[in-house]
């Protein structure tokens, strides 16, 4: 783009920065002093504004940028990310919402730990929690880096670079001042904003092709490179059985992921009912449902207008996709319609990922806050505001975001995503179901649940392509890969279930009987909730 151009992208781009820091500073004059205020908005939001803001805590930047483009470059195997999410939800309707919101206060551990021991629990789902968040963190640094290395022209490693650091210290602003308050309104502006836009270039992809569909796919696989490869499943993973088998894994880890996101869960906690909780998700599942319907548009629109070749000379791993597009559709480069509608996208996602990050750095500080902190400070000594804490933690957890963002700079937003919803799947949502449903269960059975999955799930990322032995690996000169597949959710979620099974049946503890009837009236009925 001509400078003059770029300097009105900019100017729209920081439109919205403006808006969401003076959401925040109109927010923050309220009282954030308790932890109720702090952590769950009061749960004064309605079902329809909470699910809103749940749709804009999901639709990160794994779904706008990281899915788009993995399906402008493999086709029908990127479609695997849009039904993963999708179908993720209906184990959370089913399963999880009501149940969560009527036996929890503000974290998954005080759903568990309502019927154990809270000490060693608490010390275990709050360090699950916060790994889960940091590795969802850094997605959304590594889509942000991108996106405004395009925009400024170029990808240079220093705009990169500093545009992760730049999300980190705002996350860290939106978290410390507005807490959840200020986060869901920002999260449902987003929403508004986000689907808007994706709505708009659907319909301009569609306009393109005269609302032919078909038409649509043909001139995709056509100008893919592999013809009809691409609209059939086995361009990404169907080359051997270790890809097959990291299909299966993949898919494990995006419908299982969901129920176990910290910052999913906490969402539960800002509406006043178990029944507006449900009635949150089906907004979501509407909302969620619909864009990631778009998203498939907008791949094979990205394949078939601009090519492969072209989105992946821009980013090696698909991530400017959907802004390349929205350029061409507008106009082109150097046009007033291209700049403009290129602007607004990017303004839009860069939106999604301020949104996402703020809402899981408020999950995961408040996990370091209400889980950590009060459960390893020292008994006699005088106690700080979980609060005070929290925003504290908020400032640690941005930093290790930034540099693990700076780390994984080349990786696809997606595919870095799936690694965090595997880990989710298992290490919190083995130890959520049993606490939930199995009358037997024990507090080892919980904290070997939690490790179990998580230790195994961690490990095997260190050790898989991801991080080392191949050109694309976080350290491509450095080969101690151990493990095939990329993601490691087909090992590491059936060891977390194997894990809290082995722990219960070894414990010489006592069930509690009547905690455990306790926990499944108050999670059937809501008497006794929060």
């Amino acid at each position: 783009m001509t400078g003059d151009h770029q300097t009105a992208a900019l100017l729209l781009f920081g439109a919205f920065v403006a808006v969401t820091l003076g959401i925040t500073t109109w927010v923050s004059r309220h009282r954030q002093g308790s932890a109720e205020e702090f952590y769950a908005g009061g749960r004064l939001f309605s079902p329809m504004e909470n699910g809103f803001a749940i749709a804009g805590d999901y639709m990160s930047a794994a779904s706008f940028l990281g899915i788009s483009g993995l399906i402008a470059l493999v086709g029908y195997d990127g479609m695997l990310y849009s039904v993963g999410f999708l179908v993720a939800w209906l184990v959370v309707l089913c399963l999880v919402a009501e149940l969560v919101r009527n036996c929890g206060r503000f974290t998954l551990a005080d759903v568990v730990a309502a019927r154990m021991r809270e000490r060693p629990v608490r010390i275990a789902a709050g360090t699950s929690s916060v790994t889960v968040s940091v590795l969802y963190l850094v997605a959304q640094m590594v889509g942000a880096g991108s996106l405004v290395a395009l925009l400024l022209g170029g990808t240079g490693e220093a705009a990169r670079a500093w545009t992760v650091v730049g999300v980190g210290v705002l996350m860290v602003i939106y978290v410390s001042l507005g807490g959840m308050r200020a986060t869901t309104w920002i999260q449902i502006v987003k929403a508004v904003l986000l689907l808007g836009g994706t709505v708009a270039l659907t319909v301009l992809v569609l306009l393109r092709f005269h609302g032919d569909f078909n038409r649509l796919l043909l001139t995709a696989a056509e100008r893919s490179g592999h013809g009809d490869a691409f609209l059939a499943p086995g361009l990404a993973y169907g080359g051997d059985w270790t890809a097959r088998f990291d299909f299966i894994s993949l898919g494990l880890a995006l419908v299982l992921g969901t129920a176990g996101l910290p910052h999913i869960l906490s969402r539960f906690y800002t509406v006043p009912t178990a029944r507006a909780a449900r009635r949150s998700v089906v907004w979501a599942i509407g909302l969620i449902g619909g864009f990631y319907l778009m998203t498939i548009v907008l791949g094979f629109g990205a394949a078939a207008l601009i090519g492969p070749d072209a989105v992946r000379a821009s980013n090696a791993s698909g991530n400017t996709a959907v802004p390349l597009l929205a350029l061409d559709l507008g106009g082109g480069a150097d046009t007033t319609g291209g700049t403009v509608l290129f602007a607004v996208v990017a303004a839009v996602a860069f939106a999604t990922i301020l949104a996402v990050v703020a809402g899981i750095t408020l999950a995961s500080s408040a996990s370091v806050a209400h889980d950590l902190y009060a459960s390893l400070r020292r008994r006699g000594g005088k106690p700080r505001s979980e609060v005070a804490v929290a925003r504290v933690a908020s400032v640690g957890i941005g930093l290790v975001a930034i540099a693990l963002g700076l780390l994984a700079r080349d990786l696809n937003v997606a595919f870095l995503v799936g690694l965090a919803f595997a880990v989710a799947a298992s290490a919190n949502l083995p130890v959520l179901l049993y606490s939930l449903f199995w009358r037997g269960f024990t507090t080892r059975g919980a904290v070997w649940a939690v490790y179990g999955g998580l230790i195994p799930a961690v490990v095997l990322v260190l050790l898989s392509p991801v991080v080392s032995g191949g050109p694309a690996s976080l350290f491509p000169g450095a080969d101690f890969q151990l493990f095939p597949l990329q993601n490691p959710g087909l090992v590491s979620i059936p060891l977390g279930f194997l894990a809290g099974w082995l722990g219960t049946v070894t414990s010489p503890e006592v069930p509690d009987e009547a905690k455990h009837a306790e926990t499944e009236v108050r999670s059937l009925t809501g008497a006794g909730a929060v």
